[in-house]
């Protein structure tokens, strides 16, 4: 049974608020074992079969994501989020120190790894929705921005952690030991969740109501929102504009320049401190004043440092232009995510975080071997200069809107 928090207890700021912080704790447990199981299944899929058919194995788990994220939506919103986050984190902890043991014991073929990667695949279908529905159940309304800012330091804390320490366990003792890594920090994140209060919700859902109901029922809601059926527009284009160079013609880019891996390393360092201080400021400030008009001109600005990225000679000015990339990119994904938190009714977070997240994580992984196909064909400068317009649409459409153009966050 859900424990409920005291109503008239006094509000805490959110970066002194144990709950906030053992959920903080919790999600970064969390990513950090994202990012080590990534390296593990692919340093093993390229160990047993060849990069075409480790590219498949790696490619596996966006397809019942893409299918499955809005279904996670209704359940995230019907269950309760806690309940999914932790019988996510569950699922994810057996898995892979299931696949550890039978590493560690035998050679298990490509098809134990793509099993296992469409296995978390329909897993982070339930768990992006539900990660996503639980600042507004455990801070206050007038905290959600400093909690999103905090969120996505956390992310970028267990994107750069991540892949050393996963590489550090394989060094050690190959895929079994980094998949044993995974499994233990996906564990960590347990206790921490199930000791969360949530709020009780405002509003409840028909008792009644069928799953189908439920996701007619969160798309109506967000069509006829003045600021959240905008949003998710200006989401999905700067998701589809920005995931594909980044993760797929960033590395053609540096083949092509001759800057090798070592360069990669520096042009993801370039971006993640941008967007690291984007959260940062987030974080500190807990609210951006006109926040919908300065998400807005970000994108739009941070789109011509995208196109400007594949016509840079030299590896320390990429470097720079990285992390502008990732300051403007940055600033407007915390402000979105912080929109949707303190614009979304608590009973439809979960399906609004679902529409949300599906650009980037359901559909845009799709269009990777597109994304490479065409820079083979064209080069890196017209497809970069082709996703940079995409973003500049998006930022555009988010300046032009008036209802999302004069979007605030709460005070803090």
């Amino acid at each position: 049974m859900t424990t409920t928090l005291d109503p008239t207890a006094t509000p805490t700021p959110a970066h002194r608020d144990p709950q906030v912080l053992r959920w903080l704790g919790a999600y970064t447990a969390s990513t950090l074992g994202d990012s080590v199981y990534y390296l593990a299944l692919s340093w093993a899929a390229v160990s047993s079969g060849s990069p075409a058919q480790a590219g498949l194995v790696m490619t596996v788990s966006a397809v019942p994501r893409a299918l499955l994220l809005l279904v996670g939506g209704v359940v995230a919103d019907r269950l309760g989020p806690r309940r999914v986050v932790i019988a996510s984190d569950a699922v994810r902890c057996l898995v892979t120190l299931g696949l550890a043991a039978a590493l560690f014991l035998a050679s298990p073929g490509l098809w134990v790894l793509a099993a296992v990667a469409l296995v978390f695949g329909t897993v982070d279908a339930l768990f992006l929705p539900a990660v996503g529905a639980l600042p507004p159940r455990i801070a206050e309304r007038d905290q959600l921005a400093r909690v999103q800012g905090m969120r996505g330091l956390a992310y970028r804390l267990g994107a750069v952690l991540g892949a050393p320490l996963g590489g550090l366990a394989v060094a050690l003792g190959g895929s079994a030991s980094a998949f044993t890594v995974a499994g233990v920090l996906f564990a960590l994140s347990l206790p921490l969740l199930c000791t969360l209060k949530l709020r009780p919700l405002p509003t409840e859902e028909k008792a009644d109501s069928t799953a189908l109901r439920d996701l007619a029922d969160g798309l109506r809601y967000l069509r006829r929102h003045r600021v959240l059926g905008p949003l998710m527009i200006v989401v999905l284009l700067a998701d589809l504009g920005f995931v594909g160079p980044l993760n797929v013609g960033l590395a053609l880019l540096a083949q092509q320049r001759g800057w090798g891996a070592s360069g990669i390393g520096w042009i993801l360092f370039g971006f993640g401190a941008g967007a690291g201080a984007a959260s940062l400021l987030l974080t500190v400030r807990g609210r951006v004043p006109r926040a919908g008009a300065v998400m807005g001109w970000s994108m739009a600005l941070g789109a011509l440092s995208i196109g400007a990225l594949a016509f840079v000679p030299q590896l320390p000015l990429a470097v720079l232009v990285a992390v502008l990339v990732g300051l403007l990119a940055g600033l407007n994904g915390v402000l979105c995510g912080a929109l949707v938190q303190t614009e979304a009714d608590p009973a439809y977070l979960g399906r609004v975080s679902a529409v949300s997240s599906l650009g980037s994580l359901g559909l845009a992984p799709l269009s990777f071997p597109l994304t490479g196909a065409a820079i083979g064909l064209w080069g890196p400068g017209p497809v970069f200069v082709a996703s940079a317009a995409v973003c500049a649409a998006s930022g555009g459409y988010a300046l032009l809107v008036p209802a999302l153009r004069r979007a605030e966050l709460p005070n803090a």
